[in-house]
């Protein structure tokens, strides 16, 4: 029997996010997998996997602030903002004043507007950007809110000219670290790309407790639908006549307390996802039947 549930998996580097859920496809015996959160093939770490029905939770796990270690180089742009991509200009930043370096860093903290990278899965007139880069088109997304809440340099070391920052980054969904690191060299002059990158975290699921993508096998055992709802969200249980409305998506007469809340019945079976509303409280996704 196909299992049902969440794995939260330890990417590894050199492979894409698709690739990651294609395993686990041919793991489990089903079309039915999908991922929250994309990671480009040279970052690692936390990627929160789906299996059969808790494919519906994942748009809400994507949601979830997230955290990253990082190498920025300085010194240097790139077509990606990344190191997959060519090289467009060098610049000699190994003499740049650590305090100048902070000072443009403290702009790029808190709610900022930002500019997503032109690589990026974004759509524009219906195709992702990425793909529009690569058959040669100039991309220009235009800047969206995003919090990033911290961003901190951990270490540096020169190379060749270029100065590289181990940073560390806790920001909100939809925040491109390759777009700090490339806001960041061009506002000190100099350019800047990501040579490394770790997703440490997405919400209350930590790199530490992933599993490895080669350590997972058929009898591996996903979180259950309930379990990610309590790491993921407030939960509510029902009653069996609420737990009946829940099932056919109708109106509960009492107010959840977070859109989304975890609606579960008697036994522990997340049946749906709720919102506020106006004193009742409205269905945002059934997760049964």
């Amino acid at each position: 029997m196909t299992p049902v549930g969440v794995l939260v998996v330890d990417k590894p580097q050199g492979v894409t996010s698709h690739q990651v859920v294609g395993r686990i496809r041919k793991i489990f015996g089903t079309r039915k997998v999908g991922h929250a959160g994309t990671l480009d093939p040279m970052a690692t770490g936390v990627l929160i996997v789906g299996i059969g029905r808790a494919t519906r939770l994942l748009g809400y796990l994507a949601l979830h602030d997230k955290a990253y270690t990082a190498t920025i180089r300085l010194g240097a742009t790139t077509t990606t903002d990344d190191a997959e991509g060519e090289i467009l200009e060098t610049r000699v930043a190994d003499g740049l004043d650590h305090d100048a370096v902070e000072q443009v860093m403290a702009g790029l903290r808190g709610a900022i507007e930002q500019r997503p990278s032109s690589v990026s899965a974004i759509k524009v007139n219906g195709k992702r950007a990425h793909a529009l880069v690569r058959a040669g088109e100039q991309v220009q997304l235009p800047p969206r809110p995003v919090m990033v809440s911290r961003f901190e340099v951990t270490s540096s070391r020169t190379d060749a000219g270029f100065l590289d920052l181990d940073v560390e980054v806790e920001c909100s969904s939809g925040t491109y670290v390759r777009a700090l690191a490339r806001d960041l060299g061009e506002q000190l002059g100099v350019g800047g790309h990501l040579t490394s990158l770790r997703r440490t975290r997405i919400g209350g699921y930590p790199v530490d407790e992933a599993i490895a993508l080669d350590a997972i096998e058929a009898t591996t055992t996903p979180m259950t639908m309930d379990q990610v709802a309590r790491a993921s969200f407030p939960v509510c249980v029902v009653n069996d006549v609420d737990a009946d409305h829940v099932r056919h998506g109708r109106r509960l007469s009492f107010e959840v307390v977070a859109d989304p809340t975890g609606v579960l019945s008697a036994d522990g079976e997340l049946l749906g996802l709720y919102r506020p509303d106006n004193g009742t409280s409205k269905a945002v996704s059934v997760l049964v039947g």
